[in-house]
């Protein structure tokens, strides 16, 4: 296994087949099926080099299984902490450790940025994901927001790393 920063020869089509099957696998029965059944082949390929924006990518046997995105918080009332935008893996390896060395090497990358708070948002329904969160050491702030994805209105709580 190894985690490295996202370099120019890697593949944005690759990365983005990682969000595109994370999120058909994560989100069903979240969000609506039409709505994932939607998303692009290579949706996510532009945005993986937005600037200000780090990514990590997380390889087995040289093949790319996961990345993480993250930066200084994008909200202005968070100004100040480092912001963890996603973590995504290829379904068949969810449930093998490696989400948790994923998350690490990115708390890790912000706290080497000098961000002493840390947070991120995950869905309200999503119980897999909130659970893994809280044993990786993050908890709910309070803090949530209404999000609509696909025509259904969603709650996003921000889950804090707790010091």
């Amino acid at each position: 296994m190894e985690i490295r920063k996202l370099m120019q020869s890697d593949d944005r089509l690759a990365i983005s087949h990682i969000y595109e099957e994370s999120w058909k696998y994560a989100y069903k029965d979240i969000i609506p099926q039409s709505y994932l059944d939607s998303i692009p082949q290579g949706c996510w390929a532009s945005k993986v080099d937005q600037e200000g924006i780090g990514s990590l990518l997380l390889l087995d046997d040289d093949i790319l299984i996961g990345t993480s995105s993250y930066c200084r918080s994008r909200w202005n009332e968070f100004e100040g902490w480092g912001e963890i935008i996603s973590i995504y893996l290829l379904p068949q390896h969810m449930g093998k450790g490696y989400g948790r060395h994923l998350l690490n090497a990115v708390v890790d990358e912000l706290k080497k940025q000098g961000y002493r708070d840390i947070f991120l948002w995950v869905l309200k329904e999503n119980m897999r994901a909130r659970r893994f969160y809280e044993r990786c050491g993050f908890g709910f702030s309070g803090c949530s927001r209404k999000d609509n994805i696909g025509g259904k209105e969603l709650v996003e709580m921000q889950y804090k790393l707790k010091k």
